[in-house]
Formats: C-alpha cells, sequence, structure tokens
C-alpha cells in the first residue's frame, strides 16, 4: 500500500488530505477512540443481524415503479422500465431514456450504466433518489440510462456486485449483437460505442471494478470511454484525517462506514482488501492505464474525502485521464438530496460525454476543480504527469 507520504491530492484546500498526518501520528491513532465511536452503527442503519450472518432491514427508503408501471409515470417526463439481465441470479436492470417528442429524428445516445450507492447493503434502482438522479440524467444529458440493481451484501458478498456488473455488460453485448430481437429501447436509442459506467458511493465503486474486470472481457461492439464516480467508496486499514474529523457524521459514520466494508468484503478478509484498497492491489495498478477517462466528484466535507483525493493521485501517477471536480463545501449523499448539487453533478456528467472519444490522449491530463463557498465556479487546475 502507498506510504502516507506518498499520497497527495490535487485541492486548493489540502488540510484533511492523507498527506497531512504523518505516519506516527497514524499510528498512534489508530488505537484512540474517536468522537463517532459511541454511535452503534446497526441501529444507525436500522438493521438486525442474524445467525446466518443475512441482515433484517427493518427501515426501507422508498420505491417508485418503471413509468410503463406506473399510472403516473408519464408525468416524470421520461420512459422507463424494468429488465432481468440474468434469470438465475434474478438480477435486474431499470432502462430509462427521454420521451421521443424531446429527441431528434434518428438521434443515438450515449449509454450511461449506472451502479447505485448504499454501502453495499441497501437500495435498489427503484429507490427513490436512484430513479431519481437517472432520470434526470436522462432528460439533462440527455442519454439512455441502464441502472443496475446488483445483488446486496452481506447475503451476497463482494466479488457478486462485480459479477453482476460483468452480467450487465455482457448482456449489453447481446443487445447490441440482436439486431433483430434485443431490448427496443436499446435498438432504437443507444449508441454502444459511447458507454459510461457511473456509480455514487459504492456503486463508484462496483463502477471502478467493473471497468477494469471488462478488459479481460470481449465485449465488442460495445466501447467503454470512461468511469465516473461520485464520492466512490473506497478504504483501508490506515484511518486518515478525514475518517477522524467526520466520524460522527450523521449521514455516514466511521463506524458504519467500517461496518459497510465488515458486511461487504469476503468473510475474513480485512479493508486492504484490493476490493476497497486498490492501493495495496499491483495487479490492479497493473490494469489502470487502460481504464480510459475517469471522473471523480467530491465534497470536502465527506468522510471519505481523503480517499477520493488519493484515487485521483493513485490514477494520474499511472498513466489516467482525470478530470476530478471537488467543492470544498458538502457532505455525504448531498447529490442525492440537494437538487442544485445534482444538477450541477449531471452537468459535469454531460461534459464528461461530450468530451470523450475513443481516440488515444497523447498525455494523461487532470483537470481539478475545488470550489468554495465565496467561489463556486472557480477556473481548473490543469496537472500533467
Amino acid at each position: 500500500m502507498a506510504t502516507t507520504q506518498q499520497i497527495r491530492t490535487h485541492s486548493h484546500n489540502t488540510s484533511d488530505s492523507l498527506d497531512s498526518v504523518d505516519v506516527n501520528e497514524i499510528e498512534s491513532i489508530q488505537e484512540r477512540p474517536h468522537s463517532g465511536s459511541h454511535i452503534d452503527p446497526y441501529e444507525h442503519m436500522k438493521f438486525q443481524l442474524n445467525p446466518d450472518g443475512s441482515i433484517t432491514r427493518l427501515s426501507e427508503l422508498p420505491t417508485l415503479e418503471a413509468s410503463v408501471d406506473d399510472p403516473l409515470g408519464d408525468t416524470r417526463g421520461i420512459m422507463s422500465k424494468d429488465v432481468i439481465f440474468n434469470p438465475e441470479k434474478k438480477t435486474w436492470a431499470r432502462i430509462v431514456r427521454p420521451m421521443p417528442d424531446d429527441l431528434e429524428k434518428g438521434v443515438r445516445l450515449p449509454l450511461v450504466m449506472y451502479f447505485h450507492g448504499g454501502g453495499f447493503t441497501t437500495y435498489t434502482a427503484g429507490t427513490v433518489f436512484c430513479n431519481n438522479l437517472c432520470e434526470r440524467a436522462a432528460r439533462l444529458v440527455p442519454c439512455i440510462v441502464v441502472s443496475v440493481s446488483y445483488r446486496l451484501a452481506p447475503e451476497n458478498r463482494l466479488p457478486a456486485a462485480y459479477e453482476d456488473a460483468d452480467d450487465a455488460l455482457l448482456w449489453l453485448k447481446q443487445q447490441a449483437l440482436d439486431t433483430e430481437n434485443g431490448e427496443p429501447w436499446l435498438k432504437e436509442l443507444a449508441d454502444f460505442s459511447r458507454i459510461l459506467l457511473f456509480g455514487w458511493n459504492s456503486g463508484a465503486n462496483v463502477a471502478f471494478h467493473a471497468r477494469l474486470r471488462a478488459l479481460d472481457l470481449d465485449l465488442a461492439p460495445l466501447k467503454i470511454l470512461g468511469v465516473m464516480m461520485t464520492q466512490p467508496l473506497f478504504g483501508g486499514m490506515e484511518r486518515t484525517k478525514s475518517d477522524l474529523k467526520y466520524a460522527d457524521d450523521q449521514m455516514l459514520p466511521l463506524t458504519v462506514n467500517d461496518l459497510m466494508w465488515e458486511l461487504a468484503l469476503p468473510v475474513g478478509a480485512n479493508r486492504d482488501h484490493e476490493y476497497c484498497n486498490p492501493w495495496a492491489s499491483p495487479r490492479i495498478i497493473e490494469k489502470l492505464p487502460n481504464m480510459g477517462k475517469v471522473l471523480v466528484r467530491g465534497y470536502g466535507g465527506d468522510i471519505t474525502i481523503d480517499r477520493q483525493r488519493s484515487l485521483v493521485e493513485l490514477l494520474m501517477k499511472n498513466g489516467v485521464q482525470v478530470v476530478a471536480h471537488f467543492d470544498d463545501v458538502g457532505f455525504h449523499g448531498i447529490d442525492l438530496i440537494d437538487s442544485r448539487r445534482a444538477v450541477a453533478t449531471l452537468n459535469y456528467l454531460k461534459d464528461f460525454i461530450n468530451s470523450t472519444s475513443s481516440k488515444p490522449k497523447p498525455r494523461p491530463l487532470i483537470y481539478c476543480h475545488s470550489h468554495s463557498r465565496s467561489n463556486s465556479h472557480s477556473s481548473p487546475r490543469s496537472y500533467r504527469s
């Protein structure tokens, strides 16, 4: 794993970055109780642990039906339907598209494969804020979205979610090849040469690993041009400064973050497993130069922000073309409850898609925005490796 001295971030405000914590300080704080130690993660998440290792989810967020199954669906300004892509595993996806009247005749839309968040343990493509984000994306970009409902942990521990992402991509390949009997909306609208993987929280982690795993799959004629990760969920055994600073965060306390990994990782694995900590995996790092373009979106008040900045640095050092947008103000999950932030993120997605091409870039370039409360439209900073 990269040492603390090796991990740096590009931001106007680096007071919370990994390099601001020296090795001796990290070693001394590993055993120290943190400000969130009193938070019971099972109570916070409304989880009940069962004797067989499964969990009972005592509180589920509301869900929305696909528009074709919802009597009021036509008022949402999009069309959506659910499809099963692996009957054996009962995994499904929601396809979201703009209304026909909103499209130019014969237009082919970029295809965004979306992976929802929820710490690998909760939510589906139908969860209300996951669905709403995809509907907004379909309208705003515009694009056609395939939102994947992968299997959840701990009933299906990693790499189950990554395998489901593989299945979804292979199903998409089948749709691209079957010009007669393929899914009609995809056959009519999708540009299979312009595929972007997009995810939030654990879904961003799935998008990251799905992109790397796709390098070993024969997906032709599909072309994955990039990955967008919003507040991506990664970790490690070492505590970062943001871990400790926001340990009692209301949205994602440190004890809850630890529990997510405990439930999601293979039995017996710790947070230095490569699913959680790609910095520790030479195999993953070897693949990074072939990822394509990457966008990372984060907020300074997020408990996972140090990992996100460190991820940008890891990608850049390994020749990946990266665009990073970090706002100084904002907490974990803010895009899901603040419509203004959600629209800003989707505008980044739109710009990212429009700027992505299949042609290789001569040199890796990173644009890193760090927005402050006083200047929310600051100019990007550029870095060349």
